[in-house]
């Protein structure tokens, strides 16, 4: 600050007298070496390297995002070659008595799981196994026929989680003549055979020849296919395996 002091002296910084300035005299002094401190950051400064900083951060974070969903697994999509039929290859093993399912056996894609049996939901809408406790179990629709009845039985199951693969990640990798094994509770193993792999899209289902009778036994594997919506939290196809009953063993 300044003083309203007019006594004459020198005008020297490093001996300790005062500078005078105008008839002032400076009490305020610089340091011994005659120079005056570095100035401090102004705040705009500061807040703007904050934000540069910030914004170097989120583009990093942004980054890493992009690398996580490019390495994502993507679940195998069935091909053309695979389509083959909705309905039954060549002639159908005889029907087998009612009994419910216990557990499925798909070798070529590594599956192995017992069965939960679910039916559907207060909306009218299939139940579907838990995504947090059952990811890794198929389910029986226990409202179709049981596997090797004549008519159509219903598996169903997940293809992924949050976590990653499910029990029928695979399942798009499927083609016909692959063996599906399904074990009944009366100790009879039900072989069927893959007729057809298809991708249908969620907006046009074909409900009543996935879900509808069939004048033969008939075995149907549906899981989620197609691409994902982020928007939404759901895939917008399904993979469906179409089977027939080929023969059955104790």
């Amino acid at each position: 600050m300044l003083t309203n002091d007019t006594s004459e002296g020198p005008a020297r910084v490093r001996d300790g007298k005062w500078r005078h300035i105008a008839g002032f005299r400076v009490v305020v002094s610089w340091p011994q070496d005659g120079y005056a401190p570095p100035p401090t950051a102004p705040a705009d400064l500061r807040a703007r390297v904050a934000g540069v900083a910030g914004a170097l951060l989120l583009i990093a974070g942004l980054s890493l995002v992009g690398i996580a969903v490019a390495a994502q697994r993507h679940a195998p999509q069935p091909s053309s070659a695979a389509a083959g039929t909705t309905g039954p290859s060549g002639s159908a093993g005889r029907p087998l008595s009612r009994s419910v399912p216990v557990r499925v056996d798909i070798p070529a894609i590594g599956v192995h799981s017992k069965l939960l049996h679910l039916g559907v939901n207060a909306d009218g809408t299939i139940q579907v196994p838990s995504l947090e406790t059952s990811a890794g179990l198929a389910a029986w629709y226990k409202y179709s026929a049981t596997p090797g009845q004549l008519g159509t039985s219903v598996i169903e199951g997940h293809v992924d989680d949050r976590r990653g693969p499910a029990v029928f990640f695979r399942l798009g990798a499927l083609r016909p003549g692959d063996a599906i094994d399904v074990t009944l509770a009366d100790g009879v193993t039900a072989v069927f055979h893959v007729t057809g792999v298809r991708d249908f899209r969620k907006s046009g289902f074909p409900a009543e020849t996935v879900y509808g009778p069939a004048p033969y036994p008939a075995l149907h594997l549906i899981t989620c296919g197609g691409a994902f919506d982020y928007a939404t939290g759901h895939y917008l196809s399904s993979t469906v395996v179409f089977a027939s009953l080929a023969s059955a063993r104790s």
